[in-house]
């Protein structure tokens, strides 16, 4: 059977096509220049345009978040998703890459907590949680758990990636962000949308001044 399939073979060449498509179908009129180069990433990693519509962000979040990671400061993750997802190489001050999930005391702590591990996991971040950088993709519970966290103790992450996914909690956990009194720094996806996908694309971009250096393999 003589079939046969055009389409393009050149990484370089698809990278170019996938972001010139974005810049031109996407309205990013709203965004400051940094934040407007972290949504551009969001939407190549959803493949939905329309995502600039439902950002909510603070003006500083991009510079806070980044010059946290540059003075060394540790990336709090929610998920092992997330925490792979990371590019290590992008991180510009060999940042950890902190994921809690696997602890064997989240069990217990989550019972006493009456929550789930995942928001549990978030108590454990604390003594490190100071200027650190959070990024939620997944657990609406951690994102509720981590402002409960801020509002007891008046630690403040740097920067709050707060885009988890899902139709219980999470449009509510990311308006809670967007409403906090705390004067966190934030980048959320309203409504259900989010997930580790996205939330990975935004924490890359961020680390990174070059969207370039971002590429991958295609």
């Amino acid at each position: 059977m003589d079939v046969t399939y055009d389409y393009l073979t050149d990484a370089a060449e698809i990278y170019a096509e996938s972001f010139s498509t974005i810049r031109r179908e996407a309205d990013l009129s709203r965004f400051p220049d940094d934040v407007a180069n972290v949504v551009v990433r969001m939407i190549h990693a959803a493949a939905q345009t329309d995502l600039p519509a439902d950002i909510a962000f603070t003006e500083g979040v991009v510079a806070s978040t980044r010059e946290a990671l540059w003075n060394g400061a540790p990336v709090f993750c929610d998920s092992t998703m997330v925490a792979t997802g990371i590019i290590r190489s992008r991180l510009p001050n060999s940042n950890e890459v902190i994921c809690h999930l696997g602890d064997p005391r989240l069990a217990e702590m989550a019972a006493e907590l009456h929550t789930t591990k995942t928001a549990a996991a978030v108590d454990l971040w604390l003594p490190r949680l100071q200027g650190a950088v959070v990024a939620i993709g997944n657990a609406p519970t951690a994102l509720f758990r981590l402002l409960e966290v801020v509002r007891d103790t008046g630690v403040k992450p740097a920067g709050v990636i707060g885009i988890p996914v899902g139709f219980v909690g999470a449009a509510e956990s990311k308006q809670a962000l967007v409403d906090n009194p705390f004067g966190l720094e934030y980048l959320a996806l309203l409504g259900r949308r989010g997930g580790s996908a996205v939330t990975v694309a935004a924490v890359n971009a961020i680390a990174s001044t070059d969207e370039r250096t971002n590429q991958v393999r295609a």
